[in-house]
């Protein structure tokens, strides 16, 4: 065992001895491996570092080629920039040359426009003064001759217009609803006429003046305040409008009339008609007259069905009712309506109470035309006593002091409770002041009628029946009679059919006679109603033919002594 321990021992100290010369190998293997690292890492440097180089080198040069390229680009652009704003600045100057040229134009045609403003504004005012001279003188030729003053008004298109009243077909009605008639200018209406399978055709009427659908209430009266001053003058008047059923007569002698309201409103002056406002002139005008020199009465009545009806008379009650009467003609060949009533009023307000009483009784029915239709004429009659001095005959007063004493002897000789009395009068003759009293008052009645037609209807597009197609008939049949006694006058025939129609013969003074007419033709522009818009503007154009010689003043006492 000890000779073993010591083999092994021996074993064991060469194989200490192989392990040292093993690890001094392996160091020496280390080192030259880290040196071999070494230098290959100094070999991939050195690399590096030459493909940097060249990489520089080869951007270097691009860099100088683009450069070049770019610093040649530049040039030419700079180049080009020159030439462009050489000619944009050749551009601008030669703008601004041609801006001064044409704002030296520009103040050349200022001038001229101007200049030619103020010739037309010249030329505007000689038109205009000529055009009142020419109305001037061709109203002084109507007074002379006589004639009939026709104004022509053309309504709007009203929605009611394009319903045709029965079944017809969509293109049929677009025809009813087209507008046809039309105002060419202040004095002419200018109507296309059209028929299937014919070329259409322009028809123009004249009248003393046309008012299209956008002139207004105030526009329409402007022209005929001037025959309420020749009232107070000493004229009589007579205001009428005619026309189709639905045109627009009523609005225009009254105003609007809603459904159950006939109630007129002076505040609504705007929508105000021709009755109103001249009624409010006419007291407006006697306001500057003395005070105490003029009485004022008026009457209401409707024709209907040939029948005349006093719409101010009153039962044992109190009560307003329509009366019947008759129309008679005088010993002096004037038309009178016995027993009718006469109310006198002093204001505008209380001559509006009476109207719109009687307008309440008036006969009205609806249409497939119209759904408020008048189914009679209405006739308003204000009756104007002016008090006149015998020594200044035929005169009014201007002097203060004549004045007073007008007034004093007035009222001694008619006491104030006559004047203010509201009594019926019996009749035409009799007035709340007589005046034959002393020789030194005299009266004169002058009368202002405002007349309301009723509308001229075609049977077939109004689909009336029963009773309301018997009012149609007597409406057509009095409107008829009334072109005939404008026909017989115009053609200055011996008889006039006056007593046809008792619309004709109430008419009778204010159409043949010595009264101031003016007819207001109401025409509605639709297709639908063509044939009576035609029909009413021939009978405004007949009209106006009619020569009645020069309207006489009323310059005598009613009471007449001589006879």
């Amino acid at each position: 065992k000890e000779e073993r321990i010591v083999v092994l021992e021996t074993e064991n100290a060469a194989l200490h001895l192989k392990l040292a010369e093993y690890q001094g190998l392996a160091g020496r293997r280390t080192k030259e491996v880290l040196q071999l690292y070494a230098a290959h890492g100094q070999q991939m440097k050195l690399q590096r570092s030459s493909v940097v180089t060249q990489l520089h080198g080869a951007i270097k040069k691009r860099l100088k080629q683009d450069l070049k390229s770019l610093h040649s680009v530049a040039l030419e652009l700079s180049k080009d920039f020159q030439r462009q704003s050489k000619t944009c600045l050749y551009q601008v100057l030669a703008a601004v040359q041609g801006i001064q040229l044409q704002n030296e134009a520009m103040q050349m045609f200022q001038i001229k426009a101007f200049d030619l403003e103020q010739s037309l504004q010249e030329v505007t005012e000689r038109y205009e003064k000529e055009k009142q001279k020419r109305k001037a003188l061709h109203n002084s030729l109507v007074e002379l001759r006589g004639n009939i003053r026709v104004h022509c008004r053309i309504r709007p298109l009203l929605p009611f217009d394009a319903a045709a009243g029965h079944s017809v077909s969509q293109d049929r009605q677009r025809n009813f609803s087209e507008k046809v008639a039309y105002a060419a200018d202040d004095e002419t209406v200018l109507v296309k006429c059209s028929r299937p399978g014919h070329a259409s055709v322009n028809k123009t009427f004249q009248f003393e003046r046309v008012y299209n659908d956008l002139e207004s209430q105030d526009a329409v009266f402007a022209d005929v305040a001037p025959l309420l001053t020749s009232l107070l003058d000493g004229y009589n008047v007579c205001i009428m409008a005619y026309g189709q059923t639905g045109s627009g007569k009523t609005y225009t002698m009254l105003g609007p009339q809603l459904e159950g309201n006939l109630a007129l409103s002076i505040e609504e002056e705007s929508e105000l008609g021709i009755i109103p406002r001249a009624t409010q002139e006419v007291f407006r005008l006697i306001s500057e007259k003395p005070p105490g020199s003029y009485w004022v009465e008026v009457s209401v009545v409707e024709v209907y069905n040939n029948e005349i009806f006093d719409l101010l008379a009153k039962d044992s009650y109190g009560k307003v009712f329509g009366v019947k009467r008759d129309v008679v003609t005088t010993r002096e060949g004037k038309s009178d309506v016995p027993l009718l009533t006469h109310e006198t009023v002093e204001n505008a307000s209380e001559f509006l109470y009476l109207v719109n009483k009687g307008l309440q009784l008036r006969v009205t029915h609806p249409t497939l035309v119209h759904a408020h239709s008048s189914r009679s004429h209405l006739v308003v009659t204000l009756t104007i006593s002016t008090v006149v001095f015998g020594d200044n005959f035929g005169t009014l007063w201007e002097d203060e002091q004549t004045s007073q004493r007008l007034n004093k002897e007035a009222s001694c000789t008619f006491p104030q409770k006559m004047r203010d009395n509201k009594s019926t009068s019996s009749s035409r003759a009799s007035s709340p002041v007589q005046l034959e009293a002393t020789e030194k008052m005299k009266q004169v009645k002058t009368r202002l009628q405002l007349v309301d037609l009723a509308g001229s209807e075609c049977v077939g597009m109004s689909g009336v029946t029963g009773a309301a197609l018997r009012e149609t008939s007597f409406i057509n049949r009095s409107l008829s009679a009334l072109a005939d006694v404008l026909g017989a006058i115009a053609e200055q025939r011996a008889h006039v059919p006056y007593r046809n129609s008792k619309l004709t013969h109430l008419l009778q003074d204010s159409v043949g006679g010595d009264a101031k007419l003016l007819v207001m033709l109401c025409i509605a522009p639709g297709q639908k109603y063509l044939t009576e818009s035609m029909q009413s503007l021939g009978f405004g154009t007949r009209a106006r033919q009619v020569q009645r010689g020069q309207v006489k003043k009323k310059n005598f006492p009613v009471p007449s002594k001589a006879k």
